[in-house]
C-alpha cells in the first residue's frame, strides 16, 4: 500500500498505470452495459413496445433511454458525495455492480406478450438503475484518472476514460456485428438473441467489481483525508461556492455532449432509419469508426498536455458549428456506406476537440473536496437534458417529417459551448490538483 503522504508527482510510472488499468477496465464495462440498450434496441423495441410502426417503437425504446439520462444527476450527486467522502475507490466499486444488476434485470424480463405492461415497466426500472450507476461512474472516474497522472500527462492519461467509454460501445456493436453475421438470423436476433448481450455484461460487471475492489485510492483523496478536515466534502453547500466553475461544466458540456451522441449513438438508428442502410451494413460502419475514434482521444490528450486544453475545445466549437448541418444532410443523402463512413468519420474528428479533454477539464477546476461532486453533478445533469434526449429529439422531428430540424438544433448547441470555449482560461496553466 503506498504511504498515505506520497504525492501525485511522486507516484512510480507502474503504480500509475495499475491505476489507469483499474479505473479504466471497470469504466469499460459500464458504458458496454449502458449502450447495449442503444445497440440492441433496434431488435427488443418490438418485444416490449409492440402494435406500432418501427419509428414508434424507436421513439418508446428512446424515450425510456432518454428516461434513464434523468438518473444521471442523482447517481452524480449520490456517488460524488461517496466519492469525496469515502474515496474514489468505493464509489467507483460501488456503481459497477449497481450497473451488473440493472444489465442483469433487462436480460431476464420476459416480453409484453406474457407479462403486458409489466414488461415496458420493468425495462424502465432497470434503465433508472443504469442511469444512476453511469451517473456515479463519470465523475468518479474522471475525478480518479486526473488525480492519479503526472502533472504533464494529465490530458493523455484523463483520455482514456473516453477510450473506454467509446470502447464499451464497440464492444457492443462488435457483440451484435458477430451474431448478426455469424451466429444468429434475424428472427433468432428478435426472438431471444437481444438477451445475450445482457448476460455478458452482467457477467462482465462482476470482473470489473473485483478488480475495482483491488485497486489503489488516489493520492489526493488520501491526502485530503489525513488533514482531518472533511467536514465540508462533497456538500451541496460546499459545492456552491464555486458558481463559475459548474456554469463552466455546464456550458463546456452541453455542445460536447449532444454532438458525441448524435455521432455515436444515434448514427446506428440514423443509418437504418433515415440513410435506409441494412442493419449489419449499419452496425460495420458504425463499428469501424467507433474503433478509429478511441484511437484518436489519447492522440489529442496528449496534444492538449503540449498546446493547452482550450485550443482543442475551441477547434472543436468552430469546426461543430460550421460543419455539423452539411455533414447530417449529405449523410442523409448518401447511398454508399464508404461515403458514410467517411462523414461520420469528419464528424468524430471534429468531436474529438471535446471528448478527449472533457474529463480534465473539469476536475481541474475543482478543489480535491468536492471534486467528484463538483464534476459529476452540473455533467450529468447537462447531459441528462441534451445528451440523454438527443437521440429522442432526433426522431421526433423525423416522425414529424422536419429531420433537418435536428441538424440546425446540434449547431445551435455547439455554438453555445463555442462561446464558454472563448472566455473560459484555459485549465493545464490554473488546475487545482495537486
Amino acid at each position: 500500500m503506498m504511504n498515505d503522504k506520497i504525492t501525485t508527482r511522486e507516484l512510480t510510472q507502474a503504480a500509475r498505470l495499475r491505476a489507469i488499468v483499474s479505473g479504466s477496465v471497470g469504466n469499460l464495462v459500464e458504458w458496454y452495459d449502458w449502450y447495449a440498450y442503444s445497440a440492441f434496441s433496434l431488435y427488443f423495441a418490438p418485444v416490449f413496445f409492440p402494435q406500432s410502426n418501427a419509428t414508434a417503437q424507436l421513439l418508446n425504446t428512446a424515450g425510456i433511454f432518454a428516461v434513464g439520462f434523468l438518473m444521471r444527476p442523482v447517481g452524480g450527486w449520490v456517488f460524488g458525495i461517496l466519492a469525496d467522502k469515502k474515496g474514489r475507490k468505493y464509489s467507483m466499486t460501488l456503481s459497477v455492480l449497481l450497473m451488473s444488476f440493472g444489465s442483469l434485470l433487462i436480460a431476464v424480463t420476459p416480453s409484453y406478450q406474457n407479462i403486458g405492461v409489466l414488461a415496458p415497466i420493468l425495462l424502465l426500472a432497470a434503465r433508472l438503475l443504469q442511469g444512476l450507476s453511469v451517473g456515479g461512474e463519470y465523475g468518479t472516474s474522471a475525478t480518479y484518472l486526473s488525480e492519479m497522472a503526472a502533472e504533464n500527462r494529465r490530458g493523455f492519461y484523463s483520455s482514456f476514460q473516453y477510450v473506454t467509454l467509446i470502447g464499451g460501445q464497440l464492444i457492443a456493436l462488435s457483440i451484435q456485428l458477430i451474431m448478426q453475421t455469424l451466429l444468429l438470423t434475424e428472427g433468432q436476433m428478435h426472438s431471444w438473441g437481444w438477451r445475450v448481450p445482457f448476460i455478458i455484461g452482467a457477467g462482465l460487471s462482476l470482473t470489473a467489481l473485483y478488480l475495482r475492489s483491488q485497486m489503489d485510492e488516489s493520492t489526493a483523496f488520501k491526502e485530503q483525508a489525513s488533514s482531518h478536515n472533511t467536514d465540508k466534502n462533497g456538500t451541496l453547500k460546499e459545492l456552491l461556492k464555486h458558481p463559475k466553475a459548474i456554469a463552466i461544466v455546464v456550458g463546456l458540456t452541453l455542445g460536447g455532449t449532444i454532438a458525441f451522441y448524435t455521432f455515436s449513438t444515434y448514427m446506428q438508428k440514423f443509418l437504418v432509419n433515415t440513410v435506409h442502410l441494412s442493419k449489419q451494413v449499419s452496425t460495420a460502419v458504425t463499428c469501424s469508426t467507433l474503433l478509429i475514434f478511441a484511437l484518436l482521444q489519447p492522440l489529442f490528450g496528449l496534444l492538449s498536455d503540449k498546446i493547452g486544453r482550450r485550443p482543442l475545445l475551441i477547434g472543436f466549437g468552430v469546426c461543430g458549428t460550421i460543419a455539423t448541418i452539411p455533414l447530417l444532410y449529405a449523410l442523409s443523402h448518401t447511398t454508399s456506406p464508404f461515403a458514410a463512413f467517411g462523414l461520420i468519420m469528419a464528424a468524430l474528428i471534429i468531436v474529438s476537440g471535446y471528448t478527449s479533454i472533457n474529463a480534465v477539464v473539469k476536475a481541474e477546476l475543482f478543489p480535491t473536496e468536492i471534486r467528484a461532486l463538483g464534476v459529476g453533478f452540473p455533467y450529468s445533469i447537462t447531459v441528462a437534458i441534451f445528451g440523454g434526449t438527443a437521440e429522442y429529439v432526433a426522431l421526433w422531428f423525423k416522425n414529424a417529417g422536419h429531420e433537418p430540424y435536428f441538424y440546425v438544433y446540434v449547431t445551435c448547441c455547439i455554438f453555445v459551448s463555442l462561446i464558454v470555449y472563448l472566455f473560459m482560461k484555459d485549465t493545464r496553466k490554473t488546475s487545482l490538483i495537486t
